[in-house]
């Protein structure tokens, strides 16, 4: 078909020439409206008629290069045809197709209409022609966005992610970038809901598209670009977009096509096109290749980059991320042919990848592999100087910043290391080794201030030690190793050319070229302060470094950097009962690590049972499963049946070396050990193949283990061979060599199997546990467990018959223990040849065996337990007829007995106490003193209970305690006070829903019977905190009031606690006791130089020097206080006051009787104190000038004589009442504060209620 037939379909020559003229002074941005008629044969116009005429162009385009044919633009001058017609119409059809209601087919002829202009542009003399408009060029082009469907482009629209900021700030709200998001989305939809297409129709819209992106491939191979750099631009964008229109199948080739009808996927075309901009016709190549890889920059960052506005986030899909790949390998084929120009532009484009990075680490994973993959295409000395600005970069002010430098260190560390000699430039050969990655960069981090980076940097160096290369693994060693040499390089950094001036914030103004950016960061590699310093990062106060620390501190030991030594390991057991859950459980992941890396050595050994044990009474669930879940798999699961000829492999040898640790040195965890058998003894988990595997080990070298499991999984056995067990019993009262661990196992097992044994066996073994106790032989933890299996042997279900079997052989020793110590004790030089170990184990049988019978236990055998702790008296060698009720002091004095005997002493009289309740009281001087000798500790609910002996309703009681704590206890520990005043507070309000306080253990007996809560006891309370605060020193009350800020008041400023009533009454006695006149600091209060004029005048001089003295160091601590006091509590005042306003609650009127205490000295500097809260300094000044005449009024009534029948107001009798009765003011001044504190109170109160 001829060209001028191909063309009839268009109509040219119906169209007006007043409507063509109309189209292009509208410059094609608008769709001109044609006649009708006209209108709707152009709108029969099928695809075919498009196809001919395209290739009729096609052909005779090819024929004019050939010279076969004569130029198109003559033929259609000789037809008449007019090009400016032409034109016009093919915008109709390609404006047409931009709509959004456009149906398939406009969008088809649109773009068919699109690929015949762009092949008429690229025809020789279409500029002369004036067939080219740059608008027309543009919308053709860009077609492809408007014409194919954008349901999945709206759709990673809405499911895309936010891109957040490259300085670490929180992302805000998205601006809508693209044109699509311009328009609002709810019309979108709404108009896109009408239009479905089905696959035919998309297959129909898809082969116009690939015919439309070969013409524009087709175009760009004939026509010049070169003096358009918006087109250039322009071209650029699309093809960049095109890159996403459909997955490619198979491996993508990036050579030049001989044939573009032979690239089978729009992303390939799209690549070529990308290759045909960077060609010379279009501009300059280096220009070019920066304006592509602008473009590629955020495909490889897995961006949407608009015009406008930031970048936003796509999701990660598969087809995204084979985009992305395809595009670093297209960076790498155009740096591979174009090598030196493209070089330094490869430069800006990894430093923009750098530092454009988000914070998520899914996206900076991608993008670290980016870089590897682009940095492995350059030349060792483009690549050490990449390296120079990466370090640079690295000391960035943004955190995320730092953070991507980590990762990228780490993908660049598994790249063969570069050697030294390859660099041209010697000064950037430094840069090249792995250590300089390792030491400079990521371990430098190490001091970051951000958690996050820190936690990074450390893990990413516990990773370090895992990857193959012996240069990495020794650059860690390096590190922590004593004999490591230290490298310093910042002289080689910070002696160039950067520029001091920061990077750009924003992506719209951050152009692409090279980043500058400069740091002033140094490095250090001791090897004691890096040790040191790690340890201190697994204490950290942030959860994440915490994690990472440990991490890396276990790659160090798994790798023999640092030495097994038990301060490292401890730091490691310790985390396993951190705060934080993550961190617990990271740490026995940790400690799992390193015992299976180092089985056979014995301090890791201990520090996994330091670790997991105590992790099995952890509060959370999750913690407890896994510490037993690692004991079930170490210990349990190992247990195998023994035989002497086979030797035992590292696992069960690990099992009975753990076994026997817990037998000698971690003796103190059996307590942990032993619940976690409670636990699996509910779960059944203790088999008959077990108890036969374990008897088995009875006979070898570590039976001492084998007796642990078993004394642990008897009780929950029914079937158990007692044939043998009593054999080995046998064996262990004929043998000396069982050590007394073995021995407390065997009788444990002894005892849990007695119920099964027949009349003759238990009479045979108590006959053998007498003789044994009473030698005398034994340690003091057999004779605890020869008692107790006694007991276990006398057990039957007739009470009374257990009773006379316990007293009848218990009753025994103590006897034998009684009259041993009477012949110490009553003896004229009894105690002479004193042998100290048989004294104590007399005593040690004495409190155990009297704790099973009671009856047994005489006064000749209190009193002479009594005389092991005081002096010698002849009172005491006789027998009284009855104790006496108290005793004076003086008896309590310490006796010349050696300091263990007496401990001793003191542990056997407090369970002789619990058969007696009355010997207490008796007692109790004699237990303060040795407290006083630290023979007891203060432990539990021990301070608590001398604090309510403190308020006694016996007056003797109240005296003798308060002499106890203050004669004996705090001379000794003057700490004492002020580091259980907290506790006190939440303690006699029976509050525990603090995290920390009032958390010991309590029985609901103590709790009950020990309370002081509620307003009943109010009294006893303060009673209680008076006497604590008068015996603090000024520094003590200075932090206790420091501390309650902390601990109590921010606590529910913060809504941490609760302001329930419990809260309230916390609340409430808080504010109370900050308003106590034993809360004022001493260097305050008392006056200075009061006494002066009483003095000599030889010693006046002196006197004045020190009431000078006195005066400034009042003003120093004043100041002191006046600025903890703003910067502190006056913010959290603040905050509770709204809280309480806001939750109506009584507490106001305390809160407010406090100010009014606290701001007497700072009466006019009330609205410098509250600036933040204007309508509470308001109010506190009226308060203040109300109380300021109530008080006048008082000093005025006191002047006068009262004479008849005056009368002092009621209100003002009950307040002065209160002053006589309780006397806790000194001073006339204090008097007044307490008067005005208890009206305004009241008045507060009142005024909550009422609203």
């Amino acid at each position: 078909m001829s060209l001028i037939s191909a063309l009839q379909f268009l109509r040219l020559n119906e169209i007006p020439e007043a409507w063509v003229d109309a189209v292009w002074d509208l410059e094609f941005t608008e769709r001109e409206p044609l006649d009708d008629t006209i209108e709707d044969e152009l709108a029969v116009s099928g695809d075919k008629a498009f196809r001919t005429l395209y290739q009729c162009l096609l052909a005779h385009a090819a024929d004019q290069q050939d010279g076969a044919s004569q130029s198109i633009w003559a033929i259609l001058g000789e037809n008449e045809v007019s090009i400016k017609s032409l034109v016009a119409v093919l915008s109709f059809f390609v404006l047409a197709g931009k709509a959004k209601t456009a149906n398939v087919q406009q969008r088809v002829s649109s773009l068919h209409a699109a690929s015949l202009y762009l092949l008429l542009l690229g025809i020789p003399g279409s500029i002369a022609t004036k067939v080219f408009h740059e608008v027309l060029l543009d919308t053709c082009s860009d077609l492809t966005s408007y014409c194919w469907p954008q349901d999945s482009g709206k759709k990673r629209k809405k499911d895309g992610l936010k891109s957040s900021q490259a300085d670490g700030k929180r992302s805000k709200p998205q601006r809508k970038g693209t044109s699509e998001m311009e328009v609002d989305e709810s019309e979108e939809e709404e108009e896109e809901e009408e239009l479905h297409f089905s696959a035919q129709d998309l297959v129909k819209i898809r082969n116009a598209v690939v015919l439309l992106v070969q013409s524009l491939i087709q175009l760009l191979q004939t026509f010049p670009l070169k003096d358009r750099p918006q087109s250039v631009g322009n071209f650029t964008q699309i093809f960049s977009k095109l890159l996403y229109f459909e997955p490619v199948i198979g491996e993508m080739t990036f050579a030049a096509p001989w044939d573009i009808t032979k690239l089978r996927s729009v992303p390939e075309m799209a690549f070529y096109g990308l290759q045909l901009l960077c060609s010379p016709k279009h501009g300059d190549k280096k220009e070019s290749l920066q304006r592509v890889f602008h473009r590629l920059l955020y495909v490889i960052l897995m961006m949407n980059k608009a015009n406008k506005g930031k970048p936003s986030l796509l999701v990660p899909s598969q087809a995204i991320l084979s985009t992305r790949d395809q595009a670093i390998r297209f960076v790498c084929h155009l740096v591979e042919q174009q090598k030196e120009l493209a070089l330094p532009v490869l430069q800006i484009l990894l430093q923009h990848i750098c530092f454009q990075m988000v914070e998520k680490s899914e996206f900076r994973s991608y993008g670290s592999q980016a870089v590897g993959m682009l940095t492995s295409q350059m030349e060792s000395t483009d690549y050490a100087s990449f390296i120079k600005w990466l370090f640079i970069f690295s000391r960035s002010s943004k955190m995320v910043c730092r953070l991507f430098s980590v990762d990228v260190v780490m993908v660049l560390l598994e790249q063969p290391e570069r050697r030294p000699e390859e660099c041209q430039d010697p000064e950037l050969s430094c840069f090249l080794p792995h250590k300089f990655l390792i030491q400079n960069l990521l371990f430098a981090r190490r001091m970051d201030d951000s958690p996050t980076v820190q936690g990074h940097a450390l893990a990413c160096l516990a990773k370090c030690l895992e990857l193959p290369s012996l240069n990495v693994t020794w650059a860690v060693h390096n590190l922590f190793s004593a004999t490591g040499t230290q490298t310093v390089f910042e002289g080689e950094i910070t002696e160039g050319s950067l520029s001091s001036q920061q990077t750009q914030k924003t992506y719209r103004t951050l152009p692409f070229r090279t980043v500058e950016i400069s740091s002033t960061d140094g490095s250090d590699c001791d090897a004691k302060e890096n040790l040191a310093l790690l340890l201190r990062r697994v204490k950290d106060s942030k959860t994440n470094v915490r994690k990472s620390a440990l991490q890396t501190l276990v790659g160090l030991l798994k790798h023999n950097v640092i030495t097994l030594s038990w301060e490292n390991l401890a730091t490691l057991s310790e985390r396993c009962r951190d705060p934080a859950l993550s961190v617990k459980k990271k740490a026995l992941q940790c400690i799992g690590e390193l015992l299976a890396a180092k089985p056979e050595c014995s301090v890791v050994q201990k520090a996994w049972l330091q670790g997991v044990l105590p992790a099995v009474v952890d509060s959370e669930n999750s913690v407890q499963d896994k510490a037993l879940e690692a004991l079930d798999q170490v210990l349990l699961s190992q247990v195998k049946p023994y035989s002497a000829s086979r030797h035992l492999d590292a696992s069960r040898r690990l099992t009975w070396d753990l076994l026997g640790l817990l037998c000698n040195e971690c003796r103190n965890l059996s307590r942990y050990f032993s619940r976690a058998f409670t636990i699996w003894s509910k779960q059944n988990k203790f088999t008959q193949t077990l108890i036969t595997n374990l008897i088995s080990h009875t006979e070898a070298n570590h039976a001492a283990g084998a007796w642990l499991l078993l004394s642990k999984v008897v009780s929950s056995s029914p079937r158990l061979p007692y044939g043998k067990i009593l054999d080995a019993w046998d064996s262990m009262v004929g043998s000396k060599d069982v050590t007394a661990t073995t021995c407390c196992h065997i009788l444990c097992v002894m005892g849990d199997i007695a119920v099964h044994l027949n009349e003759d066996t238990k009479d045979r073994i108590v006959v053998d546990l007498m003789s044994w106790l009473k030698t005398f032989t034994l340690s003091l933890e057999v004779i605890c467990a020869a008692v107790e299996t006694l007991y276990q042997l006398g057990r039957s279900e007739d009470v009374k018959q257990t009773q006379a079997f316990l007293n009848q052989h218990c009753g025994e020793l103590v006897s034998v223990c009684e009259a041993y110590l009477a012949g110490i004790i009553l003896r004229e030089k009894g105690a002479q040849n004193l042998n100290e170990e048989l004294m104590v184990k007399h005593l040690h049988t004495l409190g155990v065996a009297s704790l099973h019978c009671p009856a047994k236990v005489g006064k000749r055998t209190v009193l002479l337990v009594e005389s092991v702790l005081t002096t010698h008296s002849d009172k005491l060698a006789e027998c009284q007829e009855e104790l006496p009720a108290s005793l004076p002091l003086s008896q309590f004095k310490a006796n010349s007995l050696p300091s263990k005997v007496r401990a001793h002493g003191v542990i056997t009289l407090g369970k002789l106490c619990l058969q007696h309740e009355e010997l207490v009281q008796k007692c109790l001087p004699v237990f303060a003193r040795e407290l006083e000798e630290e023979f007891v500790k203060w432990k539990g609910s021990l301070f608590f209970r001398f604090m309510v002996a403190l308020v006694d309703p016996v007056p003797a009681i109240a005296s003798l305690c308060e002499y106890c704590l203050l004669h004996l206890l705090l001379k000794k520990n003057p700490e004492m006070f002020s580091q259980h005043f907290i506790e006190c507070i939440f303690h006699f309000s029976s509050y525990n829903k603090h995290k920390s306080y009032n958390k010991f253990p309590q029985s609901e007996r103590e709790k009950v019977q020990f309370s002081l809560k509620g307003a009943q006891h109010r009294e006893k309370r303060f009673r209680i905190y008076r006497f604590l605060l008068e015996h603090f020193t000024d520094a003590q009350r200075f932090n206790i009031t420091v501390k309650i800020n902390q601990t109590i008041l921010a606590c529910f400023a913060d809504e941490e606690l609760p302001l329930d009533a419990d809260g309230a009454e916390i609340l409430s006695d808080t504010f109370n006791i900050l308003s106590l006149k034993e809360m004022k600091l001493q260097a305050i209060s008392t006056p200075a130089g009061s006494a002066a004029g009483e003095e000599p005048e030889e010693e006046n001089m002196t006197t004045m020097a020190k009431a000078v003295l006195q005066v400034a160091q009042k003003k120093v601590v004043s100041q002191v206080q006046k600025k903890a006091f703003i910067e502190n509590t006056v913010p959290l005042i603040i905050g509770l006051k709204s809280l309480l306003e806001e939750k109506r609650s009584l507490v106001l009127g305390d809160l407010m009787a406090y100010l009014q205490v606290t701001m007497q000295e700072y009466r006019n500097e009330v609205k410098e104190f509250f600036s933040g809260d204007e309508q509470l300094a308001a109010e506190l000044e009226f308060a203040l000038k109300t109380a300021a005449k109530e008080i006048k009024m008082v000093e005025q009534m006191d002047n006068c004589s009262l004479t008849g029948d005056a009368r002092t107001p009621t209100a003002q009798v009950r307040n002065l009442r209160i002053y006589n009765e309780h006397k806790v003011l000194d001073t006339e001044c204090n008097f007044k504060i307490n008067l005005y504190t208890n009206t305004i109170s009241a008045k507060w109160k009142a005024q909550c209620s009422t609203s």
